[in-house]
């Protein structure tokens, strides 16, 4: 149990802003975003932390790459694709701000 998360949580329903549980988001995640970010826990889960075994695992599974669009993934286009999904959450946040 995470005292902090339900805090805030209930902090989000106190206010009637129920998307500040979710404030760190400036946007809703897309749907390959969201496949992406499954994929990954469960590989995480699985004890696989490599880049190279995990960007193996994404392109054995047809993972496709939220920004890229490809299949192929390696552990150049798997930091490059983190980066870049990263950036365009930053700038969602920016533009969108708190509990956006």
């Amino acid at each position: 149990m995470d005292a902090f998360k339900d805090r805030l949580s209930q902090r989000a329903q106190d206010t009637g802003r129920p998307a500040l549980a979710h404030q760190c988001r400036g946007r809703e995640l897309t749907a390959d975003e969201s496949a992406l970010a499954a994929a990954l826990m469960e590989i995480y889960g699985t004890g696989t932390h490599d880049f190279a075994a995990v960007a193996a695992e994404l392109a054995r599974r047809g993972v496709v790459a939220p920004i890229a669009g490809g299949t192929g993934w390696s552990e150049e286009s798997l930091g490059q694709e983190l980066a870049a999904i990263n950036a365009a959450l930053d700038a969602a946040y920016a533009e969108h701000g708190y509990g956006a």
